[in-house]
């Protein structure tokens, strides 16, 4: 058998199981709720999203104050972004983490949490201001 038509063979079998295992991966994962997260900003808001959140007094008035829920706080926790530069410091037997992001009144904000190993601790809230 010529060269050419080896090739064709090997292609054509290689698109084949490539268009496989994606359609097996893509339907084990939407079934089981899996996520595929890579990149360092998506590990550490799939962890602040997995574990429960404690959350002081202090938010929970701002919340109140900007008509703020917990849905919009998930908002955040999905489509922010962390600030690198200034997270992942050790803080009070924890890590601080900053996460940047947009609440529906279109402003930015940065929040602080505290991750420990069973719990995350909701530290605070500021609204970022814009030169």
């Amino acid at each position: 058998m010529k060269f050419k038509i080896r090739l064709a063979y090997y292609m054509f079998g290689l698109f084949l199981g490539i268009i496989g295992v994606y359609y097996f991966l893509t339907a084990k994962a939407e079934n089981r709720g899996v996520e595929f997260c890579y990149f360092p900003n998506c590990r550490v808001l799939k962890e602040l999203r997995s574990k429960p959140i404690e959350y002081s007094t202090e938010t929970q008035a701002f919340f109140k104050e900007n008509n703020l829920t917990e849905n919009n706080l998930k908002q955040i926790l999905t489509h922010g972004d962390v600030d690198f530069s200034k997270s992942n410091v050790p803080f009070e037997n924890g890590k601080l983490y900053i996460i940047e992001g947009q609440i529906p009144t279109n402003e930015e904000v940065s929040l602080q949490f505290v991750i420990y190993s069973s719990k995350v601790k909701f530290k605070s809230i500021e609204k970022i201001k814009n030169n």
